[in-house]
C-alpha cells in the first residue's frame, strides 16, 4: 500500500478550505435586538433528504455576511477570503473563512502542513468581525470578548470523474489523507495513519468525511448541514473550555472561603455575604451557560448528520469536558451549601440567644415592677 502519490499519476483537487473560528462575546445575546442593530438573517440548519426535521437549532442563530478580506498563505499565495458569522443567543460566535482552491495533491498536503499555526486565521476572523461586535454591544448582556478561541479546518473536496473515489483514496493513499486531517505534511507512521483515519463516515460511495482533532476532510459537493455541525461542535468546545476556566478560577476562591470559615467565629454574613451571593449567582449562571451550549442544536436518533456530530464530538472529548464541568458544578454547589448552612446555623443561634435574652429581660422587669 502506497502512502505517497506518484508524480505521473498525481491528481488535482478542487474545493473549498473552510476555517471555523469560535469566540465568546458575552453571557447572552438578545437576537431580536441584534437584528435591529445590524442586518442579519435568522438562520436554520441546511437540510437534505438525509437530515430529518427533528435535527434543528433550538433557537436559530443569526447569520451576518462580513466584508471579504485577503490573506497571504503558503501554496495559495494572496487569496480573497469570503467571511460570514453565526451568532448564538448564549453569546458565542462562529466565524467562517472560505478559501477556494485547485491544487495538486502534494500542494494540498503542503497547505495542510502550513495550517498547523492557525494564528493568521484567528487574527483575520477577529479583524473581520470586530466592527459587528462593536455595533452589537447594546444587545449583548455583560459583553466581554474573552482572549480564547477555537479553530477547526475542513477541506471540502469536490468529487469528479477525474479524481479518485473516496474508496480509492483510502486504499491507495491513506498517508496523504491522514496528513490532511492532522495538518501534517511530513510522513506519518502506520499507527498514526490508522488513528487519524479511525473516524470516517460515508453516506454514498461518492462521499466521505474523515474527522480528527484539528481538521476534517469532506468529499462532497453539497454538505452544508455537515459543515455547520462541525462548526457547532467546535463552538461547543470553546464554550466548555470557557466554562471550565471560569469554574476553576471561582473554585479556588471558594476553597479559600471554606478555609477562612473554619478559622473564624465571626458572623458569616459580615465577612462573606458578598462571596455567598457571588457563589449562588455563578452556580445559576454556569448551569444556564452549560445547558444552552449543550442543547442549542438538537441531535437525536441515528441520522447521518447526528453520527457525524458524535464522531467529531468524540475527537473533541466533549463528553469528558461535560463530565468535568458537571463535577465542578457539583463541588461548587456543595461549597455553597456548606457556607449557606453555616450562615443559617449562626443566624439560628443568634436568634435563640436573642429570645433567651428577651425572656430574661421580661422576667427581670416583672420582678422589679413588684
Amino acid at each position: 500500500m502506497s502512502d505517497t502519490l506518484p508524480t505521473e499519476t498525481m491528481p488535482s483537487f478542487s474545493g473549498i478550505l473552510h476555517c471555523f473560528v469560535a469566540f465568546d462575546w458575552g453571557e447572552e445575546v438578545d437576537l431580536g435586538k441584534a437584528r435591529q442593530l445590524v442586518p442579519a438573517q435568522v438562520h436554520n440548519l441546511p437540510r437534505k433528504s438525509r437530515t430529518p426535521a427533528s435535527i434543528a437549532y433550538q433557537s436559530p442563530p443569526l447569520r451576518f455576511d462580513l466584508k471579504p478580506s485577503t490573506l497571504v498563505l503558503p501554496v495559495l499565495g494572496p487569496i480573497q477570503v469570503e467571511t460570514d458569522l453565526m451568532l448564538f443567543d448564549f453569546g458565542a460566535v462562529s466565524v467562517r473563512l472560505q478559501l477556494p482552491f485547485h491544487l495538486v495533491a502534494t500542494e494540498l498536503a503542503r497547505l495542510a502542513g502550513a495550517l498547523s499555526d492557525p494564528s493568521i486565521f484567528v487574527q483575520a476572523a477577529r479583524a473581520a468581525s470586530e466592527s459587528t461586535y462593536n455595533q452589537l454591544l447594546p444587545a449583548i448582556d455583560h459583553p466581554h470578548w474573552i482572549d480564547l478561541s477555537e479553530e477547526y479546518f475542513v477541506f471540502q473536496i469536490f468529487p469528479d470523474a477525474e479524481t479518485p473515489t473516496p474508496a480509492q483514496l483510502l486504499q491507495r493513499y491513506p498517508g496523504w489523507l491522514a496528513g490532511l486531517v492532522r495538518l501534517e505534511s511530513a510522513p506519518l507512521s502506520d499507527s498514526e495513519i490508522a488513528e487519524a483515519l479511525r473516524c470516517q463516515l460515508g453516506y454514498s460511495p461518492q462521499d466521505l468525511i474523515v474527522t480528527d482533532w484539528t481538521a476534517a476532510v469532506a468529499f462532497d459537493h453539497d454538505c452544508g448541514e455537515i459543515l455547520e455541525t462541525l462548526a457547532f461542535a467546535n463552538l461547543q468546545l470553546l464554550e466548555f473550555r470557557h466554562i471550565d476556566n471560569r469554574l476553576d478560577e471561582r473554585l479556588k476562591t471558594a476553597y479559600g472561603l471554606i478555609q477562612q470559615l473554619a478559622q473564624t467565629n465571626r458572623p458569616v454574613w459580615q465577612r462573606h455575604a458578598r462571596s455567598l451571593r457571588d457563589l449562588g449567582a455563578l452556580k445559576v449562571e454556569v448551569n444556564l451557560m452549560f445547558e444552552k451550549a449543550s442543547n442549542a442544536l438538537t441531535l437525536v436518533g441515528d441520522p447521518y448528520v447526528a453520527r457525524v456530530y458524535h464522531q467529531v464530538a468524540s475527537r473533541f472529548h466533549l463528553d469528558e469536558w461535560g463530565q468535568n464541568i458537571r463535577r465542578s458544578i457539583a463541588v461548587l454547589e456543595s461549597i455553597y451549601q456548606v457556607v449557606s448552612n453555616q450562615a443559617g446555623s449562626y443566624r439560628t443561634e443568634m436568634l435563640e440567644i436573642a429570645v433567651v435574652l428577651l425572656i430574661v429581660i421580661e422576667i427581670l422587669l416583672a420582678v422589679f415592677a413588684h
